[in-house]
C-alpha cells in the first residue's frame, strides 16, 4: 500500500511540475526597427569612433535594410561633432540583426565648461513591413547624444618615458575649475610596480603647469612627498612632467611625456 501511494506522489508532482512551467513567450511584432538605447553622454575629449546601435527586432532580413535618419539639436555638426560614413542613413545588413550610426566627437576644448546635445530620429526604413520605433509611442525611434565640454588640458592621454619604452594607456586629466587638475597615473615604467598613482597639478595658464607639493598616500609616509613642474605644447598638447621625488636620497626627478589617446 505505501509503496502504491508512493507511486501516486510521484505522478501526481510530476503533473503539477509540468503544470508550472513556463510557457515561452515569442515576440510576434509588430516588426520594427529602433535605437536600442535612448541616451548617451560623454567628454568632448573623447576619441574614438562612438558607435549608436540601431537594431531589428523582426526575423533576419534576406536584403539589406537602409535606415534613414534626421539631425537636430544644439550640438554643431563638424565643429562640435562630425557624422562617419554616410549621413543621415545607415545599413542593417542581410542577415543581420544590428546596424550603426558613427560619430566622432571635436575637441574644441576652450575651458568654458556647458554642454550640448545632438539628436538623432529615425525617420523611413526600406522595408515597407517594419515600422519606425517600438509600438504607438514610437519607443526608441529618437536619440539624444549629450556632449560635455572639457578643459583644455582634460581628456585621455597615454603616457611614456623615453623611445623604447612601452606606452602606458588609459591616462585621464579631469578638472572641475579648467585650473585645477587630477592626473590619474604617473606611474609611466618608473616603479617596479604597475599600480596606478595620482597626482594634482595646476594649469598656469602660460603653457606651464606647476605640481604643488603633495603626499602620495601609496609610499609609506616617510617618502611620500612630491612636487614638480610640467611644460604644455599648445600645438600637439604634449605634456611634459617632471616629478621630484623630495623625500628620496638626492631628490630624484622623474620626466614623462603624455600624448593625447
Amino acid at each position: 500500500m505505501s509503496k502504491l501511494y508512493t507511486i501516486l506522489s510521484l505522478l501526481i508532482a510530476a503533473v503539477l511540475l509540468q503544470g508550472c512551467e513556463t510557457e515561452p513567450i515569442l515576440f510576434k511584432g509588430p516588426y520594427h526597427v529602433r535605437f536600442t538605447n535612448a541616451t548617451e553622454t560623454q567628454r568632448e575629449s573623447f576619441s574614438k569612433t562612438i558607435k549608436l546601435e540601431v537594431h531589428l527586432a523582426a526575423p533576419a532580413r534576406e536584403q539589406d535594410i537602409t535606415v534613414q535618419y534626421s539631425i537636430g539639436g544644439s550640438a554643431r555638426e563638424n565643429v562640435d561633432y562630425r557624422i562617419m560614413g554616410t549621413r543621415g542613413s545607415l545599413t542593417i545588413p542581410k542577415g543581420q540583426y544590428f546596424g550603426y550610426l558613427e560619430l566622432q566627437l571635436i575637441n574644441n576644448a576652450n575651458n568654458i565648461l556647458r554642454s550640448q546635445d545632438v539628436v538623432f530620429t529615425i525617420t523611413a526604413v526600406s522595408d515597407n513591413e517594419l515600422a519606425v520605433g517600438q509600438g504607438l509611442a514610437g519607443i526608441g525611434k529618437s536619440f539624444t547624444y549629450t556632449i560635455l565640454d572639457d578643459c583644455v588640458l582634460g581628456g585621455f592621454y597615454y603616457g611614456t618615458r623615453g623611445t623604447f619604452t612601452i606606452p602606458v594607456r588609459d591616462i585621464t586629466i579631469t578638472s572641475s575649475d579648467c585650473e585645477n587638475y587630477r592626473l590619474s597615473n604617473w606611474n609611466i615604467d618608473i616603479f617596479d610596480f604597475s599600480d596606478p598613482l595620482s597626482l594634482q597639478f595646476t594649469d598656469n595658464f602660460d603653457n606651464t603647469i606647476t605640481i604643488p607639493e603633495q603626499e602620495q598616500p601609496d609610499f609609506p609616509p616617510t617618502l611620500a612627498t612630491i612636487r614638480g613642474t610640467g611644460i604644455v605644447n599648445p600645438i600637439s598638447r604634449q605634456i611634459t612632467f617632471t616629478v621630484v621625488l623630495v623625500d628620496f636620497t638626492g631628490q630624484p626627478t622623474i620626466t614623462f611625456n603624455l600624448f593625447p589617446d
